[in-house]
């Protein structure tokens, strides 16, 4: 089911600029060259914490995107994912682009991996940075470098009514067939502009609202498996692969919400 209020383009517009403030942190990427950013980022978001190098935190990335909007963009952890030691937190900065924070995934053991393949957004060439968070509070850190541009500021595309009205369809479905007490891998497709508030629309000449995802959740049998806050630096339409442990059939279901209050829901039995 999906429920969305209806509110006025004024308040879309406050709602929306209000939300990328609070995302972008106490200053900006972009303020300073891509490669130069992070000990700022670093030094905002891990004040007094050591990130240690992490080369088990393998990324996939192309080394040059034909366009910033639709970047792939992977990451896989080789780290226990046991009741007594997981990764419970990864976080994904694009170094370069106005709001470098672009998702925070949120693991339990029940998630059987600490990975997720999407699509993101570059504004210019950037580092992307990940770190990992362990239970016990450690922190790991990997990067690769990609180059794209355009990803949050270039012109909008199709009419945003027709965006708005498709908002919050999605698709789910597993990747291979049910694997009893082994790791699973699903889809997620959800239909949303996730716009970035930084788009011209091409018919009135004037920025589109920020209007984006920021919640994504996902359940097993009502235990959770992940949860990421997503910001505009996730592409347009997203699409996230993500792993889950069942030891008997269930239902696998999603919640999501974006920044003006939408609410959606989709769900798929499972092993039946």
């Amino acid at each position: 089911m999906n429920t969305r209020p209806t509110p006025s383009p004024q308040l879309r517009l406050l709602s929306g600029l209000a939300a990328l403030a609070m995302l972008a942190g106490p200053e900006p990427a972009s303020a300073q060259a891509p490669e130069a950013s992070w000990p700022a980022l670093q030094q905002a978001w891990f004040s007094g914490k050591t990130l240690e190098p992490a080369p088990f935190i393998h990324l996939s990335a192309p080394t040059r995107a034909p366009s910033g909007d639709q970047v792939p963009f992977a990451f896989s952890i080789d780290h226990p994912m046991t009741a007594a030691r997981y990764i419970k937190t990864v976080s994904v900065f694009v170094d370069g682009n106005p709001v470098p924070l672009t998702a925070a995934f949120h693991f339990t053991p029940q998630s059987g991996k600490a990975e997720i393949a999407t699509r993101i957004r570059l504004e210019s060439d950037s580092p992307v940075h990940v770190v990992a968070e362990s239970n016990d509070g450690r922190l790991y850190v990997n990067s690769v470098i990609v180059k794209a541009s355009g990803g949050c500021s270039g012109p909008a595309v199709g009419e945003d009514a027709a965006a708005r009205a498709a908002a919050g369809r999605m698709k789910l479905a597993l990747d291979d067939p049910f694997k009893r007490g082994e790791l699973n891998r699903a889809t997620l497709l959800v239909r949303h502009p996730m716009n970035t508030g930084m788009q011209r629309d091409p018919a009135t000449h004037g920025f589109r609202p920020a209007y984006f995802i920021d919640k994504v959740s996902v359940t097993y049998n009502g235990k959770p498996v992940l949860t990421a806050d997503t910001a505009i630096g996730v592409s347009e339409n997203p699409s996230i692969r993500f792993g889950f442990v069942a030891d008997q059939p269930g239902a696998l279901q999603v919640l999501v919400h974006d920044n003006e209050g939408g609410s959606f829901r989709q769900a798929m039995d499972v092993g039946g």
